[in-house]
């Protein structure tokens, strides 16, 4: 009784697969235009700045001072949404390190200007 259950059970999961081989699962390919691709390596080049970003020691150091794995970082960076990325990577260029040095320059001049023009300093005399 029991052969003749394994052979019934047999029977069926060949017959299963013999008939489920018939089935050729195929791929599909197509070309895609220009502005896709320039839209995937774009999408690549700010992941990959993100990620170097995140990579960088202090960087590191600073998110897992406020409790954050940067490997977990960089995950998340890497499941942001196109805009969501690109605004990302906007902040980090914008956010240059060390402060915009020609602007400093700039606001030490204008306050030696305006010390000089209301009697304060002397210090564009001497020059």
């Amino acid at each position: 009784m029991t052969s003749s259950v394994f052979c019934r059970f047999v029977t069926g999961i060949v017959a299963a697969a013999l008939l489920s081989s018939g089935f050729a699962v195929s791929a599909s390919a197509g070309v895609i235009s220009t502005e896709q691709a320039a839209v995937v390596a774009e999408r690549m080049e700010r992941l990959d700045r993100v990620s170097s970003f995140l990579a960088r020691q202090d960087v590191a150091a600073e998110l897992e001072r406020f409790g954050v794995d940067p490997a977990l970082a960089t995950e998340r960076a890497a499941a942001l949404s196109d805009a969501e990325l690109a605004q990302l990577d906007g902040r980090i260029a914008d956010a240059a390190a060390g402060g915009d040095l020609l602007a400093v320059i700039g606001v030490v001049f204008v306050v030696l200007l305006i010390l000089e023009l209301v009697g304060v300093t002397d210090v564009f005399s001497r020059i």
